[in-house]
């Protein structure tokens, strides 16, 4: 993993304790800390490396990182510590990292909590609920109390998950230490990974080899490797220092693709196939497919020989969730499924004139080099003061500066929009003027996220019914392994949706996936259009369009469904309407 997240994590504590204090020029430093640490987390190169080859100066060259902040890395670099965080700490001695991920309670709340019942920690809060301390405090009250409860419980749940946007890069990087060792001539992830499952408690990697020990040690000395829990010549469980286990299994390669089918699982997936294979007088296992004899009746190399031998079209490991695919696979209903190389543009991507790390230009020759045509950028409106959002006339400066870009590109172009605050009230926070002149205006709600659902339902309707914006970003509000979506009825927005000609947006962030698969699913009849955006605030986050392509395919849904698959020429019809 090397350093970079936990260099990111302390910048954010950093400006989660800076951002309890009212004054001007420490919003100020508030938002150089965030900037810094976003920098940080999308960069493809260690820090430490940076530092190593070009020192102190080198690191000032990161977006966002001036002296100061940069004095701070190389502190962690050299001890594991920042003096900036240590101090403050001393001020304020909280578990901001966990206390901040409990829906209802941000940096000031905490710091409340700890002023009025000196709450340091999550075990602390849990005996304040308990005793129904909170509800006695000024500005908290009984539903705030109830939802922190909620929150509790909520992040004790999710304990030894992460992010599927943390897990897959780590077990590539280990696939291809093991590729690149010369022991192993094929590896590939199986399990909920391969599945692009949304957080993920372990992570899976079948391989083969002849040399299957010489494997198992290379695997258990790997520098993700904290420890090795369970040895053996072809199985090694560890424990990466990512904080999850990681089984490597060696398979003989005429089995690796019935392995792989069993392996990716998921459970119940597994046992209806079974099921159908024991009907056929035939026994399926990881080994491969087999008569009553023992004889395998059909390659163990390819797992969709053993869907076809079993009577049903093979299908995507996103779609083995046991939610009806064995029949549409019987019945011949598995239709073709979006992938990454379908997208050809994205439709939601931020600057640095609000909360970005990168130049627009900058974003271009990176959303050129993830293979896209067109992107829109989109960045903050005036409500979010905390992402430097844009009011009208900085966004009218900033379209003139695009006008010009696009002036010079070639085989690219750059849509104006923005992410348009959605007010508690259902109103948009641009002027109408403004609104009519953007080519894509994302709605998203970034505030009162604890109105009940049919509050919360009929500000989203509203703001679609504006006829002013296009697509609805993240919709549920959610931040995996952090906050809950905030009460929406979905059927009644995707049906708002329908009658209004808003896309509802896949959010490719890695930790909000939002709208989730199973949110697709419920909403696939309804006739409109999804669009798979990268909410991209660095030049680094077009990577995360797969997560996104992920979540739309666990979604069942196709090319045709997708909004930024189409060529710009038809993508603008549909925009002007």
């Amino acid at each position: 993993m090397g350093i970079n997240k936990p260099v990111s994590d302390i910048l954010n504590r950093i400006a989660d304790i800076l951002s309890i204090d009212e004054e001007g020029s420490v919003k100020f430093e508030v938002r150089a800390y965030r900037r810094a640490a976003l920098s940080i987390d999308a960069l493809e190169e260690d820090v430490s490396e940076i530092y190593r080859e070009k020192g102190a100066d080198g690191l000032m060259e990161i977006e966002g990182v001036g002296e100061g902040i940069s004095k701070s890395i190389v502190d962690y670099i050299k001890t594991g510590k920042m003096k900036k965080y240590e101090k403050l700490k001393k001020r304020y001695p909280i578990d901001f990292e966990n206390l901040t991920k409990i829906d209802g309670l941000g940096p000031k709340r905490v710091a409340i909590l700890y002023k009025k019942l000196g709450i340091k920690d999550v075990n602390g809060l849990n005996r304040a609920v308990a005793a129904h301390k909170i509800s006695s405090i000024e500005g908290f009250g009984k539903k705030s109390e109830a939802v922190i409860l909620n929150g509790i419980e909520r992040l004790e749940s999710n304990k030894g998950r992460v992010l599927l946007g943390d897990a897959m890069p780590e077990a590539e990087k280990i696939i291809r230490s093991l590729i690149k060792s010369g022991y192993v001539t094929r590896a590939e992830m199986a399990g909920s990974i391969r599945r692009m499952k949304e957080t993920v408690g372990d992570i899976d990697i079948l391989a083969t080899s002849e040399h299957p020990e010489k494997v198992m040690e290379l695997f258990g000395m790997m520098e993700e490797v904290e420890s090795v829990m369970l040895g053996g010549k072809t199985k090694t469980t560890v424990k990466l220092k990512m904080g999850i286990n990681c089984d490597l299994r060696v398979i003989e390669d005429k089995s690796f693709g019935a392995a792989l089918q069993y392996f990716t699982g998921n459970k119940f997936h597994n046992v209806k196939l079974r099921t159908i294979a024991i009907r056929k007088r035939l026994k399926l296992n990881e080994y491969g497919l087999f008569d009553k004899k023992g004889n395998n009746v059909v390659s163990g190399r390819d797992e969709g020989w053993i869907y076809k031998k079993l009577g049903m079209d093979p299908m995507p490991p996103e779609m083995r969730e046991d939610r009806g695919e064995i029949d549409a696979a019987i019945n011949g209903r598995i239709n073709r499924l979006v992938s990454l190389e379908d997208l050809v543009g994205d439709m939601h991507t931020h600057t640095k004139e609000s909360d970005g790390s990168n130049s627009i230009e900058e974003m271009v020759v990176a959303a050129r080099k993830a293979g896209l045509d067109y992107i829109a950028t989109t960045n903050h409106t005036k409500s979010l003061k905390i992402a430097n959002g844009m009011d009208e006339a900085r966004l009218n400066g900033y379209f003139a500066h695009v006008d010009k870009l696009n002036e010079g590109l070639d085989g690219f172009t750059v849509l104006k929009g923005a992410e348009v605050d959605i007010l508690k009230n259902g109103d948009l926070d641009l002027g109408s003027k403004t609104l009519k002149e953007l080519d894509c205006a994302v709605g998203s709600v970034h505030s009162y996220f604890n109105m009940d659902k049919d509050a919360m339902t009929k500000r989203v309707i509203k703001a679609m019914e504006s006829g002013m914006i296009h697509i609805l970003g993240h919709p549920t509000g959610r931040i995996l392994l952090g906050r809950e979506g905030y009460g929406l009825d979905i059927h009644k927005v995707a049906a708002a949706a329908e009658a209004n000609g808003v896309a509802i947006e896949i959010n490719s962030s890695p930790d909000r996936l939002d709208i989730s698969d199973s949110n697709i699913l419920e909403i696939s009849d309804y006739k409109i259009m999804f669009a798979i955006d990268s909410d991209a605030h660095s030049v680094n986050h077009f990577g995360n369009l797969r997560y996104g392509v992920g979540t739309a395919r666990r979604g069942w849904l196709g090319k045709d469904r997708i909004l930024n698959a189409l060529e710009l020429n038809r993508l603008r019809k549909i925009l002007g309407r």
